[in-house]
């Protein structure tokens, strides 16, 4: 995410977010294989959905992050439309979350959570940024 973002587009899709977002951050234990104990997995997401294709397709160019998906209605709904989705991850969940967080309203705790799950504590840290992190 190293391309110029105008702010307007950035509140936008703050807006978008706060509306039609969805957050999920939680630890959720993991049963590793041939092991007794469980290991824990964080699990870090942040998407949009709705039935606009052009909207959420844009928000997939913009940010150049996540991915795009479709989700057909179920059988036994008729007359429902089909749903489109953004989402991300992780340390693309985090380099989004910095992004909105001037601008979301509704959300924010949870946006807050992950930004404060990845910003370093400590100089030593081995946090590192997104674009380092593809660049290596």
């Amino acid at each position: 995410m190293e391309q110029k973002i105008n702010l307007t587009d950035i509140s936008y899709i703050a807006g978008l977010f706060d509306g039609n977002g969805f957050v999920t951050y939680s630890k959720t234990p993991r049963k590793r294989k041939g092991k007794k104990n469980l290991s824990h997995t964080w699990n870090i997401r942040m998407e949009i959905c709705m039935t606009n294709e052009p909207v959420i397709r844009w928000i997939h160019e913009i940010l150049k992050a996540g991915t795009f998906s479709k989700k057909p209605p179920g059988k036994g709904q008729l007359g429902r439309k089909m749903q489109y989705r953004w989402r991300c991850s992780h340390r693309d969940a985090y380099q989004v979350a910095k992004l909105i967080w001037p601008f979301v309203q509704v959300k924010i705790h949870k946006i807050e959570q992950i930004i404060d799950h990845y910003e370093p504590e400590y100089q030593n840290s081995n946090v590192v940024s997104l674009e380092a992190y593809r660049n290596e």
